[in-house]
């Protein structure tokens, strides 16, 4: 079995005459968490997008779990084992945390009933406790509303999708852009549990200090292409603004490998 959980070549998108992202080779590993970094409009949520199947790439491949994949959709990618956390979070405010995590994978029971469908809402309850606990997120009561919940609880229910789930990668794309320090330390926690419990991540963010504290390796993008691949341990927060900035060029870079 190979090491690797996921792996692009050539990944491209253009919108007509503007190249989002060009060529873009990358690997993770399994049990790998690695942080995608760029400033604004350098291609990592273009990136995030091919990926997951939010967007039909120009050219290229995508590699996940061994596999060659071109997901029509979200929905294709969560199937497969990548669970995404996007900045607008996609959840349903009016819905309570079971709702959300099961929200278009809903478990139902009577299933002998013709295209009648019960849903079995104990089950749910059930697997959704399961999976906060498996996050260490806590949540005084699962049946509240989303839009009763503080940004962070949001932002915990979002990721704990991922772990309620039988998910083999998880993609954050600035889950803690918008929080406190408190409401950020916890979601820092969960992904430093998702790290010992051994699950991939991708880590979209701008946080300098968050990155070098959470992640194995570093990829920066800039105008759409990928410029450096930073083991962690070997770099530092200037080496990787001068990557962002443009001061160093990248020609060196040969593949994120």
């Amino acid at each position: 079995m190979s090491d690797i959980i996921l792996e692009t070549k050539g990944l491209t998108k253009h919108y007509g005459g503007v190249h989002a992202l060009e060529d873009a080779d990358f690997v993770l590993k399994n049990g790998e968490h690695v942080a995608i970094m760029g400033d604004n409009g350098a291609g990592k949520s273009t990136f995030v997008r091919q990926i997951t199947g939010v967007e039909q790439r120009t050219r290229g491949t995508v590699t996940f779990d061994g596999n060659d994949v071109n997901f029509a959709g979200p929905l294709d990618a969560r199937e497969a084992g990548i669970e995404t956390v996007f900045q607008t979070l996609a959840l349903a405010d009016d819905l309570n945390v079971p709702d959300n995590l099961f929200l278009g994978r809903e478990k139902t029971k009577f299933n002998f009933l013709g295209p009648f469908r019960v849903l079995d809402y104990k089950a749910m309850r059930e697997d959704t406790m399961a999976g906060l606990e498996k996050t260490g997120v806590k949540i005084p009561n699962i049946r509240n509303t989303i839009a009763n919940m503080s940004g962070g609880q949001r932002q915990c229910v979002a990721i704990a999708r991922t772990a309620t789930f039988a998910s083999k990668l998880t993609i954050m794309d600035e889950p803690t852009a918008a929080l406190g320090v408190q409401e950020t330390e916890q979601v820092e926690n969960i992904i430093r549990t998702l790290k010992k419990q051994g699950e991939s991540l991708i880590l979209v963010s701008h946080n300098m200090r968050q990155v070098f504290d959470l992640v194995d390796r570093i990829i920066v993008f800039r105008r759409g292409r990928i410029v450096a691949n930073l083991n962690k341990d070997e770099t530092d927060g200037q080496d990787v603004v001068a990557y962002i900035t443009g001061a160093k060029t990248g020609a060196e870079y040969e593949g994120a490998a």
